[in-house]
């Protein structure tokens, strides 16, 4: 298969190889399933070696995590800055509203919308699994140092997994909610709001 030309129209900012790779690998997955599509195939279509692929993702089904997994990083900067005399509960909702601010009508992931376009598969589950520990990771930690609690009491896991649940099921209905969606952050204040209110008064008493 001819690559894609990699040069940019006038005026337009020319794409890095990550961005052609997640382009290239979003169209084969919808031309002929994610089971079907090759790493060969996505490197050939985006113009670039396999090692650069690699430079990039670990595994085919890493292309779908990009911006999750920026998510992380960003959820963990706004945690830290959380002001140490703010209710714990309140001040990590704020941080995981202020993440979501960046997430306008335009900015859904792609793998929200195209899972069952593409036959999604065992391998796109483990990969999401992952990133679902992950992100909860970074709320256990912070809430455990704030509470002086080890990160494996059990209601720092509850709340951990209880908040980044609820963030999946905003971002989930907020996809669903197709053009007239508007921007995540309130799907994503209404899902957090009962779950946060829930653990501050536990946390109280």
């Amino acid at each position: 298969m001819v690559a894609q030309s990699t040069t940019p129209a006038r005026g337009r900012p020319r794409l890095s190889s990550r961005e052609m790779l997640e382009d290239a690998a979003f169209e084969l997955f919808l031309e002929q399933g994610y089971a079907k599509t090759t790493i060969e195939q996505i490197t050939q279509r985006a113009g670039v070696s396999r090692n650069t692929f690699f430079n990039y993702f670990p595994a085919k089904s890493d292309v779908f995590w990009v911006a999750l997994d920026e998510v992380g990083a960003r959820l963990r900067r706004e945690l830290s800055a959380v002001p140490d005399d703010a209710p714990v509960m309140a001040g990590t909702r704020t941080a995981f509203l202020t993440v979501a601010d960046g997430f306008g009508p335009g900015a859904v992931p792609w793998i929200l919308t195209q899972y069952e376009a593409i036959g999604g598969n065992n391998e796109v589950q483990v990969s999401a699994v992952s990133r679902f520990v992950a992100l909860a990771s970074v709320v256990r930690f912070h809430l455990a140092s704030r509470l002086d609690l080890p990160s494996t009491h059990p209601e720092v896991l509850a709340a951990a997994y209880a908040l980044t649940a609820a963030t999946i099921a905003a971002a989930q209905a907020w996809a669903a909610a197709g053009v007239t969606r508007g921007a995540l952050t309130p799907y994503l204040d209404r899902a957090l709001a009962p779950v946060c209110d829930g653990f501050e008064r536990a946390f109280v008493l």
